[in-house]
């Protein structure tokens, strides 16, 4: 199956799409676009000419998004069960995925109710647009990228999706979003931006944000700093820079933020049916 994933909230990482384009701020310092060019320069065909430089000598995506029939039914063969997290590479409902292929990914999920799905998303209206044709299974979260308060109107699209979790990623969390309306949203993800470039954030937007989450009784993951200037304690011992593990230390008021939602559904539903749709590799320039 899906190798380790490092990132904190997840076990593996599936990537039937690879590609993507700028959708917002957040996606000024993107890791996806880093690691997609790292791919490339391997000889890994399913990241090759998936980026370029623009005029300021910025490395982004391209636009071209590739689908993978190949990678699609893979968690089919995966035994274990397993929190996996879709299109860490990608976004699913970026407009140049086939409606096609959103359901097959869909039908494969469905198919595994003994494993956990985290689609994330920058592009939520389109998948609320989608959600009355998609078979939504209670291992199927879905959750979008909120990473200022430009941005906020994702989680309106969001809560119209079919999910019993919906899920939100304030990572990079890169400006203060005063009284986020979790109504609705069954997990909060927030960190700071790391790599490159990486932006500040204040100790006072995360704590804001784990506030309204204990508030409203909301499970909440405080990933990362990202960077050890970004945190309050610079002796912070799970910070890289301490021999940790975390970029810049995740603790916040001196303890982890690890809630996740509960997954009470993961014994009780039978296997499903899981007969191959073939759609062949598609590409979109």
């Amino acid at each position: 199956m899906a190798g380790p994933s490092k990132i904190e909230w997840t076990q593996a990482t599936w990537n039937p799409v690879t590609g993507c384009s700028h959708a917002s701020a957040g996606c000024d310092h993107c890791y996806a676009v880093r690691m997609t060019h790292r791919l490339a320069h391997m000889a890994t065909d399913k990241y090759d000419g998936l980026t370029h430089l623009n005029a300021r000598g910025e490395r982004h995506f391209n636009g071209v998004v590739r689908c993978h029939d190949d990678v699609v039914e893979r968690p089919l063969s995966w035994n274990t069960p397993t929190t996996i997290f879709v299109n860490s590479m990608a976004d699913l409902f970026h407009r140049k995925v086939p409606t096609a292929f959103i359901h097959r990914v869909f039908e494969v999920m469905a198919a595994c109710p003994h494993h956990t799905f985290q689609v994330l998303t920058k592009r939520p209206e389109r998948a609320a647009k989608l959600s009355a044709e998609l078979p939504w299974r209670e291992n199927i979260w879905m959750g979008t990228s909120v990473e200022d308060q430009r941005v906020v109107e994702r989680i309106d699209h969001l809560r119209k999706t079919g999910a019993d979790c919906r899920f939100l990623s304030v990572e990079p969390l890169i400006g203060p979003i005063p009284r986020l309306s979790v109504a609705g949203i069954g997990w909060v993800i927030t960190g700071g931006e790391s790599g490159p470039g990486a932006r500040p954030v204040d100790a006072a937007w995360v704590r804001s944000l784990r506030d309204r989450c204990e508030r409203y009784d909301v499970p909440h993951f405080f990933k990362q700093w990202g960077r050890l200037a970004n945190n309050p304690d610079p002796l912070d011992p799970t910070a890289k820079q301490n021999g940790g593990s975390a970029k810049g230390g995740r603790l916040l008021d001196g303890r982890t933020w690890d809630e996740m939602p509960g997954r009470p559904w993961m014994l009780k539903r039978p296997a499903r049916d899981r007969r191959s749709i073939r759609l062949g590799l598609l590409e979109v320039a």
